[in-house]
């Protein structure tokens, strides 16, 4: 089993910037993929960036120059900065968590709330 915790939401005007953090704990695979989803209200689920134990990223077109996934594998912790942010980046922000042994699911946090006004 592997526990996130995530933190970081609120509300903020366009323009400005966020950091999410999500820490995760429990049996952790060394070879592993982290990363955040976000789903506004009305819409499915989303990718918006993820990162591999060894520093891979990829991200959402729609972020890409304004967010910057990262992480600490000594603690855990992986990062999203959110800069330039614009009223439809208003979501609820999940991290998750998954790893290459078989059989792994994908591994939830309790999602955050990221409101830009205009």
């Amino acid at each position: 089993q592997v526990q996130l915790v995530e933190s970081g939401g609120g509300l903020v005007q366009a323009g400005g910037s966020l950091r999410l953090s999500c820490a995760a704990s429990g049996s952790i695979f060394s070879s592993n993929v982290m990363g955040w989803y976000r789903q506004a209200p009305g819409k499915q689920r989303e990718l918006v960036a993820h990162i591999g134990s060894g520093g891979s990223t990829n991200y959402a077109d729609s972020v890409k120059g304004r967010f910057t996934i990262s992480r600490d594998n000594a603690k855990n912790t992986m990062y999203l900065q959110m800069n330039s942010l614009k009223p439809e980046d208003t979501a609820v922000y999940y991290c998750y968590y998954t790893d290459y042994r078989p059989s792994t699911p994908y591994y939830w946090s309790q999602g955050t709330q990221v409101t830009v006004s205009s």
